[in-house]
């Protein structure tokens, strides 16, 4: 299907909306409309769009945009044509001229990333129970980043739950952190992270992605080195004090019994 030339000729849309906003016209009341409403589209992507009017014989109509554009199907009052290439978010606008009236209706492209990759991690893997460890799940290349929620779980278990409304949306993609204390229990789970994209409210759907679970090993703590040696030490110390005591102790009922002998044998 060739391209539709505009009625606008290499002017092109600068011209075409200066014409429809400046020149109003006189004529009788109608309506321009678009279908969808709403669009966001992967990167790359292509989508029909229906421009139609309630004017029964309009006199001109099209789509303007700076996207590929091929007309599909037309009729009296309507005109489809398949928007191709979409890389980058857009404006288009259908516009129809009825009895020296011009109308323009105008449709927001969005174009989105879905979460396709989860990186999650654990620092460190191995934690001794009472000590602090980390977990942090990236997605990168996600877009819009305030239609994304991402989930951290134990489990099942949520351990945080977060949004990115009013961040900018670039490449370096979203982050989720969640800093805990080890307990006994947390080496008998799994961890893992859950991405959300709901892009229903721009007329989308709604992805979802979930990371390979994880495992952190939990440990009993042991006691340091040095204490351990500190104790070992006073141990053996306090051994032979109490060695020398007793035999101290020993020798010197000895020595009594053996002078209580004597004295006995004089007497006799």
């Amino acid at each position: 299907m060739p391209l539709e030339m505009s009625p606008f000729g290499c002017w092109g849309l600068p011209t075409a909306l200066l014409a429809l906003f400046c020149c109003p016209g006189s004529g009788e009341e109608f309506e321009v409309h678009m279908y969808p409403e709403q669009l966001v589209v992967e990167p790359g992507g292509s989508q029909l769009i229906n421009c139609s009017t309630s004017c029964a014989n309009p006199n001109i109509g099209g789509l303007e945009t700076t996207l590929t554009k091929t007309l599909n199907q037309s009729g009296p009052q309507w005109k489809q044509f398949l928007v191709s290439n979409i890389y980058q978010d857009t404006v288009v606008h259908c516009y129809f001229s009825c009895f020296g009236s011009q109308k323009l209706k105008s449709l927001n492209v969005s174009v989105f990333y879905p979460p396709k990759q989860m990186l999650l991690k654990i620092q460190p893997t191995w934690v001794a129970v009472g000590k602090s460890f980390t977990v942090e799940c990236h997605v990168p290349d996600v877009k819009p980043l305030e239609s994304l929620t991402l989930t951290l779980l134990r489990g099942k278990e949520t351990l945080c739950n977060k949004t990115f409304t009013g961040e900018k949306n670039d490449t370096q993609g979203a982050t989720a952190t969640h800093k805990g204390m080890a307990h006994r229990e947390d080496g008998r789970h799994n961890f893992s992270c859950h991405a959300r994209l709901d892009l229903s409210s721009r007329g989308g759907a709604i992805f979802h992605q979930v990371s390979e679970p994880q495992m952190l090993k939990v440990y009993e703590p042991t006691p340091d080195n040095q204490m351990v040696v500190i104790i070992s030490v006073v141990s053996v110390l306090l051994f032979l004090f109490v060695t020398s005591i007793l035999l101290c102790f020993i020798l010197g009922q000895h020595w009594r019994q053996r002078r209580m002998g004597a004295y006995g044998v004089q007497d006799a």
